[in-house]
């Protein structure tokens, strides 16, 4: 009996045996190797006749791996996720099978290099399900998000539709509806508020999530010919709101959210996004536990500009381009205004002196006398925490006259907007260099000048300064004897008297001589000074800053 069983032992070895033979499986894995090729071959090549791919192509926007091409250092990409998708499998015979058909997840995510650093890139496939979540897009956008902690890597985002948001037919597809979580928000927020460069573009319609991915990021960016926003798309509106005839234009186009604060900068094509990210990516370290990039520069640290001490009118109800006197400072070429098209009372953005990246804020006097409302106390609050947590030392130009007044600043909350402005100086701790081009007033301008201590700053000698201006001023503090003077008819003598001795009293030098003001210095010299500035901040104080930041001294927060 027992030979029996140990003969038909044998016979069983030699059938399982035999029928591995047949298979003749491959020692080197070449079967398994020659899915992996299939099915990433598949994915890079675009079905042209897929109505998503058209529909894409029709609407003047580029596929999704020729928006990778465009923007990052040639075959520099490096998929993480590659063979994420829906596979349809035949098979080809025992333990054998290969793929037949294969829709990709429809948000690729990598690692490339932008002007040779390293960053990671995240970007939808519009062409598949507009954006909307498949099954393998939630795992691998968490998991990109935490590797972007782990390594320390700035993030770019490029957003076509929800990033992976829900979809009604996502409950079809499960048997089941889901409450619905947003995991990987978490692990944004630890980037935003520990330096981690998060750059986004809006290269077509940024919806729900996606919406939500890009305004979140340190830096963001529409293309006019494409991009557009909105919490939901015309459809969902018309049914909610009963709002018929929207577009993606007229919902949430480039003209409301680029002009409202919601994205930062607008762009006239995707290839020009593709361009201010790398532009901002240079002026950011890769965490805020770093430097930010310092280059070289060919432009004179010492270079004088004679022009500047005739740019402020003498006659002071006359305006002048602020912005002449930015470019004519920082480095050539190197200022990148971030916000132009909103919060215009204010002027912010990111600029060089002597190779060493700043952050720049000026008031505009060219919109409202350069009165600081609530859209520009907003813009500037933004600016001020990003330049915290990238270590940038932030340059202001003053010529504040306070924070806007009358009726419309009272109804947009001036006052509410201008108080976290306020904080928002006093919380953070990047260095800050005051050049006082005119005038300083008020509550606006002891909070611009006065969030450090000591203060570093120098005045031209144009510079004004007080509580109030005389404009409106001489009215309050003499009102009385104002009106005294009116029933004698010498009301406007009285004024002119009191006018001139107020300015006379005003004249900057007297408040030097009191050591009111630190210094007061030729305006052509303006750039040696703040060169120095720099030079001695990066010299001296960013070290000791990301020291620490190291030992958790310091904890600047973006979000």
């Amino acid at each position: 009996m027992s030979e029996d069983k140990s003969s038909a032992a044998t016979r069983r070895l030699d059938q399982v045996s035999a029928h591995l033979s047949q298979q003749k499986l491959p020692p080197d894995y070449a079967d398994v190797r020659s899915q992996i090729s299939t099915l990433r071959k598949i994915a890079a090549t675009p079905d042209i006749t897929r109505r998503g791919y058209i529909r894409q192509k029709q609407a003047g926007k580029l596929w999704v791996r020729e928006r990778i091409e465009e923007l990052l250092d040639r075959d520099s990409f490096q998929e993480i996720g590659s063979l994420s998708g829906t596979v349809t499998w035949e098979k080809t015979g025992p333990m054998r099978e290969k793929p037949v058909s294969f829709v990709p997840g429809n948000n690729i995510q990598g690692m490339g290099k932008l002007r040779g650093r390293r960053v990671l890139l995240t970007a939808d496939d519009f062409s598949l399900r507009s954006g909307h979540a498949d099954g393998a897009t939630a795992g691998k956008t968490t998991y990109f998000e935490k590797l972007a902690l782990a390594l320390k890597l700035p993030v770019v985002k490029l957003v076509d539709g929800s990033s992976g948001g829900g979809s009604v037919t996502t409950i079809r597809t499960a048997g089941w509806s889901y409450l619905p979580y947003v995991s990987m928000y978490k692990y944004v927020v630890d980037q935003l508020n520990q330096g981690i460069p998060n750059l986004g573009a809006v290269v077509g319609p940024a919806i729900g999530l996606g919406a939500a991915r890009v305004v979140s990021c340190h830096f963001s960016v529409m293309a006019a010919d494409v991009g557009s926003l909105f919490n939901a798309g015309p459809e969902v509106v018309k049914g909610a709101t009963f709002e018929e005839g929207l577009d993606f234009q007229s919902l949430g186009g480039p003209l409301i959210h680029c002009t409202n604060g919601t994205i930062d900068n607008l762009a006239p094509n995707e290839a020009e996004c593709y361009e201010q990210i790398r532009t901002v990516l240079g002026f950011l370290p890769n965490c805020g536990r770093e430097a930010p990039p310092v280059v070289a520069s060919d432009d004179p640290e010492d270079r004088e500009d004679e022009a500047l001490r005739r740019i402020i009118p003498r006659r002071q109800t006359r305006m002048y381009n602020p912005r002449t006197i930015i470019t004519s400072v920082v480095d050539h070429d190197s200022w990148f205004e971030i916000g132009a098209l909103w919060g215009r009372t204010a002027i912010g953005g990111l600029a060089r002196l002597g190779g060493r990246p700043i952050g720049v804020i000026s008031l505009n006097c060219e919109v409202n006398g350069g009165a600081l409302d609530a859209a520009g106390s907003q813009k500037l609050t933004r600016l001020l925490k990003l330049c915290d947590v990238m270590n940038l030392p932030v340059l202001q130009f003053i010529d504040v006259p306070g924070y806007a007044i009358g009726t419309a600043a009272e109804r947009t909350a001036t006052m509410r907007w201008g108080v976290e402005l306020a904080k928002t100086y006093y919380s953070t701790t990047v260095p800050i260099f005051n050049v006082i081009t005119r005038r300083a007033y008020g509550v606006a301008g002891g909070i611009m000048l006065g969030a450090r201590d000591p203060v570093m700053q120098v005045a031209w000698p144009s510079g004004q300064w007080g509580s109030l201006p005389l404009e409106g001023g001489i009215e309050v503090a003499h009102r009385h004897e104002l009106r005294e003077a009116e029933k004698e008819g010498r009301k406007a003598e009285l004024y002119q008297e009191l006018e001139e001795e107020y300015r006379r009293l005003m004249n900057p030098v007297r408040t030097a001589n009191a050591f009111g003001v630190e210094e007061i210095i030729d305006p052509k010299d303006t750039r040696k000074v703040c060169c120095a500035w720099a030079r001695h901040v990066y010299k001296a104080l960013i070290p000791e800053r990301l020291a620490d930041r190291a030992a958790g001294k310091i904890q600047p927060v973006f979000s």
